[in-house]
């Protein structure tokens, strides 16, 4: 299958590779420019957890390598992906937890105790979910620090533009709801709106499937990670 990958540039490389070993050609059209605040620094503490909801987030100078007073926090991770890169840099107690914001809460909130000490959460300006919000609601004291902006692509590349046209797409892999909006938006801005619908739409979560709106062909993963993902390929073949 020829697949449109609409990751963030620095993620889309070794998914490529992924799908290509599986047999797979792809087509990159990011939907997100992540731009790190090169000011953003992290305030000192004695932090009991770190949470980490994208990978994004280790690619700051800030968190990477991993800092001598945080290396051995515990690093609660949303995903393998996340999880992976915390280990990279440095980050010693690490955990893959939960797949979503939520799920990622209720972790942290079973193994922690808010009297244990603060959360350091760093994360990008927009989020997919409340997790400082949802685990102050439980008690706990959160600072999260905001070390990058994702910036929407303005149009999809011209390769995945001539892709839709011609109809050599086999599909799209859509990894967040604020990636699925944008996926809709700007097919819809190049003409391809009603080519775009007729395409499966493999997503991360219900969540992704429901931020494409009404008319789209979703096929959903069956955990929130990338290997459930990827294995919906294997059933579309």
């Amino acid at each position: 299958m020829q697949l449109i990958v609409t990751r963030p540039e620095a993620d889309s490389t070794e998914l490529v590779l992924k799908l290509e070993a599986l047999g797979h050609r792809a087509i990159v059209s990011p939907l997100l420019d992540i731009k790190p605040r090169k000011d953003a620094t992290i305030p000192p503490g004695l932090y009991q957890v770190i949470a980490f909801t994208s990978a994004n987030a280790l690619h700051h100078a800030a968190m990477v390598p991993a800092p001598e007073a945080l290396k051995a926090a515990k690093a609660f991770a949303v995903g393998a992906q996340s999880a992976a890169a915390a280990r990279q840099a440095g980050y010693e107690v690490v955990k893959a937890e939960g797949g979503d914001v939520a799920g990622l809460a209720d972790a942290i909130a079973r193994a922690c105790s808010p009297g244990d000490g603060p959360i350091l959460y760093p994360s990008g300006a927009e989020t997919a979910g409340d997790l400082k919000g949802t685990l102050e609601a439980r008690g706990f004291t959160v600072t999260r620090v905001v070390l990058y902006d994702a910036v929407p692509a303005e149009s999809l590349t011209p390769e995945a533009i001539v892709a839709l046209k011609n109809g050599s797409a086999d599909g799209v892999l859509l990894y967040s709801p604020r990636s699925a909006r944008l996926w809709s938006m700007l097919a819809n801005r190049a003409g391809l709106g009603s080519a775009t619908r007729a395409l499966p739409h493999y997503c991360l979560s219900p969540n992704v499937a429901a931020a494409l709106g009404i008319g789209f062909v979703t096929q959903v993963a069956a955990r929130p990670d990338e290997p459930s993902l990827l294995a919906l390929l294997d059933r579309s073949v």
